[in-house]
């Protein structure tokens, strides 16, 4: 299965937090999973970080290569289908990082980690 991990997903799983519900964790781990970020996540954290909202216990860059070096996550660039589809969503969610991510699932018919409850308005597949 191809899945999308949002942005607290993944934090929480290279973190090793708590908050990451057990569902979750098994098909983030479970090797027959192909789990891919968006590049959206990477900015939201971005922002997070610059306005002192969310620290790592490393620089972002060192963060991410290390996330995608030593973790199985693969980057999946955002397209202009992505984009595109992004302007026809209802405004279930405001957030544009959410909104990216709901896009590309939907576009690409994949599941969706997060805790999100929200998401399910918008009718994709989200694992939690």
């Amino acid at each position: 299965m191809q899945v999308l991990i949002d942005t607290h997903a993944m934090l929480w799983f290279c973190l090793n937090d708590s908050q990451l519900s057990r569902t979750a964790q098994d098909v983030m781990t479970d090797n027959r999973n192909e789990l891919f970020v968006s590049p959206a996540s990477f900015w939201e954290l971005a922002i997070k970080i610059s306005q002192r909202k969310y620290s790592l216990p490393k620089s972002l860059d060192e963060f991410i290569n290390t996330m995608l070096d030593e973790q199985d996550f693969n980057m999946f660039p955002i397209s202009v289908a992505h984009v595109a589809t992004v302007a026809s969503l209802p405004f279930h969610h405001k957030d544009p990082f959410d909104r990216m991510l709901v896009s590309q699932s939907l576009v690409e018919k994949w599941a969706i980690v997060s805790n999100d409850a929200i998401l399910d308005a918008y009718g994709v597949n989200r694992i939690w």
